[in-house]
């Protein structure tokens, strides 16, 4: 039996063993046909079925594994409309691709960062436009990373979206600014695409133009529900947070409403989204997040993508629907199988067979057709299920909401009556406060009043202590008194009684001797009265004694009653005091409490102030990181237009340059002060933010007007000054970054931005033309010398002329005479309307500078206006030059040494130089002036005169040039066939001499302009029209005069009417 050998990899293909990797090298196959007819280099949008196979590759593999393999191997750095191309396909794989899709493309952010920066840094179109795209992308992959409740398709309910941004208002706000991030790159990238397009109509309907608009429909499908998402999360914060806190937040919301209405409605305009999406309309206005009951309001916009229409080809098997064999190439299969083993039994398939092959393949094809029509109409009616429930869902939020808004309402009435309740009570403890204060004075006057009583007491008490022990002294001495008075009348009584029994005796002894004693008798008898007396006076002095003494005692009564008497006062007066004691401590006891009521409504208003102080810190350094954060804005786009290529065609003059840096420089003290003024005292940022807006402005404008000056400055110059110009915008950010931080706050420095301005400033110095070789001081005296010099000038040529006519008079006749005096005579009435010109406008420059100089000198008006005096001085300098050339023109004529048209190209010349001196008069004159008036008119008489002059010259050209008839009788045909070839070289030698004297008298003015430094006004007043700087070196002055410096200001353009023609001033 024979063995078969070396069978063919399709036969074994048919065998079950190999039909998973015959089915993935199928796939693999279809896939890069694919991502190549997809993505490639042809200026045309992506076609819809190459992007859909692609993405049904992805569900396939459940990955992008495949078409990863594929993309890396493209060249992409090679071409921009490949890379953009790529961009698409990622974004469409991304929004409608397997979900692990994700993942994937994670891995591969670098290659995506790289492409967007490599095209970045080049000049192209379509570069600029990948570098966006890849930023796009970037900020979605991290997005749907960091928050995989969002699919790439950014379609959820609303039940997730409160899921996913929870009840931590931490989170709420971080996913707002996250989304508005997102929302930034979507609005860029399709700025950036409609500012490379035309706005015309037909543009969309171009395949360049498509090209770039087709991944707008991912853009538009993105941003629609970006712009749900964030009005939902921006009513949720405001239910949260206060309205000052989210002042940011709404007006970056307020800036992306009009960019994405801006962005719809030029879409929505365009033929080419008509049939491929249907736009959703925005609001008018944006929703206002400061009424909670606005959300009922929102209408969630829904993008439509209507149903396509049906592809001219067959759609390729993609997925593996039977589990027979692949019958993506039959006929090669049993090719080869026949090639191999021969045809079955030695003859042909039959057509019967092919028919049955044919109609299975048509079969298969009508299956795929009905599964792929199954699986579309089955997402359809997903989708319309998906908009039903959304809408459901829809209405049941707005009911909740609705429900919500009037709860807030209650809510908020309620919180208004006890704030109303609150005002009241504060009203009220204020006027308890006052009370209690009018109180505890009281309290204090009473208790200073009670005391003062209480000190008179106890003196009195003291007092009458004292009188109490005088009065018991007293007592002491009058009973000593009356004991002694008993004791003396006891003393009497014993003397009496002896006396007596004396008496007695000596009577009963004188008895005895009563004879004897008779005498004695007498003489004692005399004795007893004597006695007798004494007693009687003893007597008397001892009722007096008595008397005495009973004074003393009813004295000692009334003593002892007044005793009495002042102890039972001191006993109330001590119960008195005791109670006015008792009522003092209880008073100093509520005085205490009240003390200590107080005390704690003076700690909780403290308290209460902290908290406004505080609260007034930080809405003040709200106010200046907002003021700082929109200066870094300004800022940012001020430095991000040095590199933008639209900004090329800007230029600025030095002038303008130099008094931006000088104002932005002046500023930096301001802002200075205002940083020192804030550290000082936090609680006020006004000054601070006005300096810092300020300085942002000038500052920006600075960097703005820099780049545009360097534009027409030459290579080092501009160079050095854009470097500069980066240089303040990094300073300026820095120091925005630095004022945005409170921590970083105290130590920004200001004071560094002057160095980078002083830099502009000396650069912009630099760069601005010199006109004249003077000082400003000298200015005023040449002014006058260069007007006397230009009379003189005309004086002179008006002689000359006169000379030469004397002289050709003697020395021509005939036609040569008449041609000559017609052109001398017409060039003396130019020189006498010259000469009428410059003494109008010597008059009407008196009369500027006398209206203009008020109480100034007139050399201190012209240095004041070195411009404008400049731009005269030069008017006049080329009027005299012009006068001189117009001479010597017409003295060459007159000598045949001359050719005519330097006659009239000087008389061209001399209008154009009058035009330029009544250009330069006119700058600073009142329009209602009689000199201007005149002025004009003597320059239309000189227009009139240097015609004159054109025409006599063309006239006289024409007489003395010999015309004669050409005579072609003699010629044979050979020979008026020889010299018709030689005038036709003559003539295209000629043209071409022409032309090469045109490319070379435009390079004569082009650097004429360029070694001049053409100015585009004569004031220091009026900013100048940008001009390129002045080269070194200068041209030597003609003895008479010489080339404008200085052109007239732009505003006053010349018009017809003035009869003058316009001119261009220039610098020699």
């Amino acid at each position: 039996m024979n063995s078969i050998k070396n069978v063919p990899a399709r036969v074994l293909s048919r065998r079950p063993g190999h039909s998973l990797e015959a089915e993935r090298e199928q796939f693999d196959k279809t896939q890069a046909i694919s991502i190549s007819k997809a993505i490639n280099s042809q200026e045309a949008p992506v076609k819809e079925k190459h992007a859909r196979r692609i993405i049904l590759g992805t569900h396939h593999e459940k990955g992008a594994f495949t078409f990863w393999s594929y993309a890396i191997g493209l060249p992409l750095p090679s071409s921009s409309i490949l890379s953009w191309k790529f961009c698409h396909v990622l974004h469409k794989v991304l929004r409608d691709g397997h979900p692990n899709v994700l993942h994937d493309c994670q891995r591969y952010r670098s290659n995506i960062r790289e492409i967007g920066d490599l095209w970045g840094h080049l000049r192209d179109q379509y570069g600029h436009l990948v570098n966006i795209y890849t930023k796009l992308l970037l900020t979605k992959i991290s997005f749907h990373l960091k928050h995989p409740q969002f699919p790439a398709g950014l379609e959820v309910t609303d039940e997730v979206l409160e899921k996913a941004a929870g009840t931590d208002v931490n989170n709420i706000f971080q996913l707002t600014v996250e989304m508005f991030d997102y929302m930034d790159c979507e609005l860029k990238l399709s700025e950036s695409v409609f500012r490379q397009l035309n706005t015309a109509i037909a543009v969309s309907q171009m395949s360049s133009g498509q090209c770039r608009l087709a991944p707008l429909i991912q853009v538009i499908q993105d941003c629609s529900h970006l712009y749900h998402y964030t009005v939902k999360l921006m009513f949720k914060l405001h239910s949260c947070l206060p309205a000052d806190t989210l002042q940011g937040h709404r007006d970056r919301f307020h800036e992306q409403f009009h960019s994405l209405k801006n962005f719809f409605r030029r879409a929505a305009d365009m033929l080419y989204f008509k049939r491929l999406i249907q736009i959703p309309r925005l609001p008018e206005g944006p929703p206002n997040f400061l009424r909670a009951s606005a959300l009922a309001e929102h209408i969630k916009p829904v993008v439509v993508i209507p149903e396509e229409a049906p592809e001219e080809e067959e759609p390729e098997n993609l997925i593996e629907i039977s589990s027979g064999p692949p019958t993506g190439e039959p006929v090669v299969v049993a090719d080869l199988f026949d090639q191999t083993f021969g045809p079955p039994n030695g003859s042909v398939k039959d057509d019967r067979d092919l028919q049955i092959e044919n109609l299975k393949r048509e079969v298969e094809t009508l299956r795929a057709e009905l599964e792929k029509i199954k699986m579309e109409a089955q997402q359809y009616i997903s989708q319309l299920k998906g908009q039903v429930n959304s809408l459901e869902a829809e209405l049941e939020e707005q009911r909740k909401q609705k429900q919500k808004a009037l709860v807030d309402n209650e809510q908020l009435r309620h919180e208004l009556a006890q704030l109303k309740a609150v005002q009241l009570e504060g009203a009220r403890n204020q006027g308890l406060r006052e009370e209690a204060e009018r109180k505890a004075s009281a309290t204090e006057a009473r208790y200073s009043k009670l005391k003062e009583k209480h000190n008179e007491l106890i003196n009195t008490h003291a007092e009458l202590l004292r009188k109490n022990a005088d009065t018991a002294k007293q007592l002491t001495v009058t009973q000593q008194s009356q004991e002694e008075v008993a004791r003396v009348k006891e003393q009497l009584a014993f003397q009496m009684e002896q006396v007596r029994r004396e008496s007695e005796m000596k009577m009963e002894e004188q008895s005895d001797q009563l004879e004897k004693l008779r005498r004695e008798l007498a003489a004692k008898a005399g004795e007893l009265a004597q006695a007798q007396e004494a007693l009687s006076r003893t007597e008397q002095n001892g009722s007096e004694l008595s008397s005495r003494l009973d004074t003393l005692t009813a004295e000692k009564d009334s003593l002892s009653t007044a005793v009495r008497q002042h102890e039972a006062e001191l006993l109330a007066a001590q119960s008195l005091a005791q109670e006015k004691e008792e009522a003092l401590s209880q008073e100093q006891q509520r005085s205490s409490r009240e003390k200590s009521e107080l005390q704690g409504l003076l700690a909780e208003k403290e308290s209460r102030e902290q908290g406004l102080r505080q609260r007034l810190l930080d809405e003040q350094f709200a106010v200046l990181r907002s003021a700082a954060a929109e200066a870094e804005a300004m800022l940012q786009d001020s430095v991000s237009k040095l590199d933008d290529p639209l900004h090329l065609r800007c230029t600025s003059s030095p002038d303008y340059l130099v008094s931006r840096a000088q104002a932005a420089l002046d500023t930096v003290s301001a802002l200075e002060k205002g940083h020192a003024q804030y550290l000082a005292s936090s609680e006020d940022a006004s000054a601070l933010v006005a300096a810092l807006t300020r300085f942002s402005h000038l500052a920006s404008d600075t960097i703005v007007n820099g780049g545009a000056t360097s534009h027409l400055a030459p290579t080092d110059p501009a160079d050095r000054l854009i470097d500069t110009c980066r240089e303040c915008g990094a300073r300026a950010l820095e120091l925005m970054g630095q004022l945005q931080d409170r921590t970083a706050l105290p130590r920004a420095q200001p004071s560094l931005m002057r160095a980078p301005l002083q830099g502009i400033l000396k650069l912009g110095q630099d760069l601005k033309p010199k006109s004249l070789d003077v000082r400003q001081e000298e200015l005023g005296a040449m002014v006058d010398k260069e007007m006397a010099a230009t009379s003189a000038a005309i004086e002179d040529a008006v002689r000359r002329i006169e000379d030469m006519m004397n002289q050709a008079r003697h020395e021509s006749s005939g036609v040569k005479l008449e041609v000559n005096e017609r052109i001398l005579n017409s060039c003396t009435d130019l020189m006498k309307a010259i000469r009428l010109l410059v003494m109008t406008s010597t008059s009407l420059q008196k009369e500027i500078v006398e209206s203009g100089r008020g109480a100034a000198t007139q050399q201190e008006f012209y240095a004041k206006n070195s411009r404008w005096t400049e731009g005269l001085i030069s008017a006049s300098k080329a009027v005299g030059w012009g006068a001189t050339q117009l001479v010597e023109s017409a003295d060459k004529v007159v000598l045949h040494m001359g050719k005519y048209e330097e006659l009239i190209v000087c008389s061209h010349e001399i209008a154009a130089s009058t035009a330029q001196l009544v250009a330069a008069s006119k700058v600073k004159a009142d329009k209602h002036s009689p000199h201007l008036s005149r002025l004009q008119e003597c320059s239309r008489t000189v227009n009139e005169r240097a015609a004159s002059v054109v025409a006599s010259t063309k006239s006289g050209q024409e007489q003395i040039e010999d015309r004669d008839t050409m005579d072609f009788s003699g010629l044979s045909l050979i020979k008026l066939k020889k010299q018709e070839m030689e005038t036709q070289v003559r003539v295209l030698e000629l043209e071409k001499t022409l032309e090469a004297e045109r490319v070379r008298l435009g390079e004569l003015r082009k650097q004429h302009y360029v070694l001049a430094g053409v100015m585009g006004t004569p004031s220091e007043e009026e900013p100048s029209r940008p001009s390129p700087a002045p080269r070194s070196g200068a041209i030597k002055k003609p003895p008479l005069a010489q080339k404008p410096s200085i052109a007239p200001k732009q505003d006053n353009q010349l018009d017809k009417k003035d009869g003058v023609y316009p001119a261009q001033l220039v610098n020699y």
